[in-house]
């Protein structure tokens, strides 16, 4: 037996594996020395892993956005980011109007849930509008034709919004609602943090609950099986894709109506949430939910966990483009990844 083995593998393959092994020691002994040489206390480790997992939660709501597309279509949207970044830009100037006239301070809950619900509706309207009208014309072109259409997309949306308002920063109002902080296991954590965690979590059971249970979403998932069998059937593919996309803007729209509280908005947010989101699609392998989710809590954690290391600051962003460089590396189709990543159903 051990000598079929060294038959059937090459020396290429050899030399691929020890540098892989190599790598990952490396890896881990820089982490661990890095970690223990900081000089923070466990309640700050603490802290920052709690916001890392409400960083983490919007990186994985994002890369349920791509996951869905990607199951019906077999399609990135990389404007996705962009489209995201509509909702919760929009949004911005709602909650600026409601702070100035006081209802927002006087019905907190209420302008909150009226803030998320404009803001799903615009990143909705934004998402379908694309489909239709960039997406659907190159349904049958080769596949890297509608991938160089949505890159073309995704700078058009970032600089109509940089038109609409401007290039500067803008923060929300503050939220008496969201500030203080709760005793969380002896620790103290913000309140938004754990507001944006819990939105998360009830946002991506809905999303199971909708595609697995529904009748809509069994046809979601006809269509990612066999489009054509779909058809006979009696289900419209094109409304389904339409669907999927509409369903996958109002996530993130949601996620960043929750989340930008917390570090205001630019018309630049969506480009760089959208790559960590697809950092995170690819990592939990795409077109697996749930590698979707366990890579997105991850790598959020990961970054937040950076900021209490020797790591620098500098640094933060490409920490998620280094994990998905190792992990692909070691195993190409993600952490959760399959054979067969077109189904809907790989929960």
């Amino acid at each position: 037996m051990i000598k079929q083995f060294f038959e059937r593998i090459t020396w290429v393959d050899f030399f691929l594996r020890v540098f892989q092994i190599a790598s990952a020691i490396v890896i881990l002994v820089g982490l661990y020395n890095t970690f223990t040489s900081s000089p923070y206390t466990p309640e700050q480790w603490a802290t920052l892993v709690f916001a890392g997992l409400a960083q983490g939660s919007i990186y994985a709501l994002i890369a349920l956005g791509y996951t869905l597309v990607y199951g019906v279509l077999l399609m990135i949207n990389f404007a996705h980011g962009e489209v995201y970044m509509a909702g919760a830009f929009s949004t911005v100037f709602l909650a600026r109007y409601m702070a100035t006239t006081g209802f927002l301070d006087a019905n907190p809950i209420i302008a909150i849930v009226i803030m998320i619900l404009f803001a799903a509706m615009i990143s909705t309207l934004v998402a379908v509008l694309l489909e239709r009208i960039a997406y659907r014309p190159l349904r049958n072109a080769p596949r890297l034709i509608p991938l160089i259409t949505a890159i073309g997309a995704s700078f058009a949306l970032q600089y109509t919004f940089r038109g609409l308002y401007g290039a500067e920063f803008t923060s929300y109002p503050e939220v008496k609602l969201l500030q203080g902080h709760w005793n969380v296991l002896g620790f103290q954590v913000p309140i938004v943090q754990l507001v944006v965690f819990f939105a998360a979590l009830v946002l991506m059971f809905a999303l199971y609950w909708y595609v697995e249970r529904t009748k809509t979403g069994k046809a979601m998932r006809a269509c990612s099986y066999n489009r054509t069998a779909a058809r006979l059937v009696g289900i419209n593919p094109d409304s389904m894709v339409m669907l999927a996309f509409g369903m996958s803007a109002a996530i993130g729209a949601l996620a960043g109506a929750v989340f930008l509280p917390i570090t205001g908005a630019t018309y630049a947010n969506g480009a760089m949430l959208g790559l960590k989101g697809f950092c995170a699609a690819v990592l939990g392998g795409l077109g697996n939910y749930t590698g979707a989710v366990v890579a997105g809590l991850a790598l959020g954690v990961l970054e937040s966990l950076s900021a209490g290391s020797n790591i620098p600051s500098d640094y933060k962003d490409a920490i998620a483009l280094g994990v998905l460089l190792i992990v692909l590396f070691i195993r190409p189709s993600g952490l959760f990844g399959k054979a067969e990543l077109s189904k809907l159903s790989q929960f």
